[in-house]
């Protein structure tokens, strides 16, 4: 009867060890090959700003010999001009080997899209894709604390689309990253600025 408990005990322990890790995804490819959302074209990535000062002279007045003199001052003005970031991408390794593009769509109806393009990463449990306000290189377990959960990723190999909810502000988010939820991992992630 002992004997008899212990393998219903190894028994639950496997299935449930196997449930949770799922350990045939490493040797099994979800490939996707989605074409681009009819009419979407790419566009711009929320802009970084830089701050450019520009000298400007402003002449000598002449005033009567009694009034000291004036002398000719150089203002600096200041203006912030935004930059594109440049389009696409590329997705940087984290915790796997992760390589493919990032490219964001607009469709003629305004629905705005994060397309992957020639992803290529690890299969995992659980693997979702985020938009995160933490930047590619800051800290792993923060890629989870402010994010849009865009849904499931759809493959770990090639071309895919997500669309945006159309109040989503993508100035607000810094990066693109799949993530693995059950493990709190990071596979890959791109930078959105």
């Amino acid at each position: 009867m002992v004997i008899i408990g212990a393998a219903v005990a190894l028994l639950a322990a496997l299935v449930i060890g196997l449930a949770l890790f799922q350990p045939w995804k490493l040797w099994v490819d979800d490939t996707v090959d989605q074409a681009a959302p009819a009419g979407a074209a790419p566009v711009t990535l929320p802009t970084a700003t830089t701050t450019v000062t520009t000298a400007v002279t402003v002449p000598v007045t002449t005033v009567p010999s009694t009034t000291p003199a004036t002398v000719a001052t150089t203002l600096a003005p200041t203006t912030t001009v935004p930059i594109p970031a440049p389009l696409p991408v590329m997705f940087v390794s984290l915790d796997h080997g992760t390589s493919g593009r990032l490219v964001l769509l607009e469709g003629e109806g305004g629905q705005r899209f994060v397309r992957f393009e020639d992803l290529d990463t690890s299969n995992g449990p659980d693997l979702k894709v985020y938009l995160s306000t933490n930047p590619v290189d800051g800290p792993e377990q923060a890629f989870d604390d402010d994010y849009l959960d865009l849904g499931r990723l759809q493959g770990n190999i090639g071309s895919q689309n997500y669309e945006l909810p159309s109040d989503a502000d993508l100035a607000r988010f810094r990066s693109v990253v799949i993530w693995c939820d059950r493990f709190n991992s990071a596979f890959g992630a791109a930078p959105l600025a």
